[in-house]
């Protein structure tokens, strides 16, 4: 079997498993800051609640930014940032200031 052998149904249930895994990753690695992910791969948890909650308004459910973060975090954002959140050091910061004035940066 090959990709062009899965049907539309099948490949929405392995596309929202591996959000789901990629969503569960990110919460067991709390070691692993937005920054450094924004730093690394121009995304971070931030993002992917982000394009949840668009992605749900565009299909006429009203998600809030709160809410999509805590389906990403899976606690309150503010609860998460007491807990797990550091404070950057100013090479994080400036190499995050590198990638949000970049071209690439979306």
């Amino acid at each position: 079997m090959d990709k062009n052998d899965i049907n539309a149904q099948t490949q929405l249930e392995l596309e929202a498993a591996a959000f789901r895994r990629l969503r569960d990753h990110l919460r067991e690695r709390t070691d692993v800051q937005n920054i450094d992910l924004m730093n690394l791969s121009g995304f971070c948890r931030n993002c992917l609640s982000r394009w949840y909650m668009e992605e749900a308004n565009e299909k006429g459910i009203g998600l809030d930014k709160d809410s999509a973060r805590e389906i990403v975090y899976g606690m309150p954002y503010n609860k998460w940032r007491k807990i797990y959140q550091t404070e950057a050091s100013s090479e994080q910061n400036a190499k995050f200031d590198q990638v949000m004035n970049s071209e690439d940066h979306s």
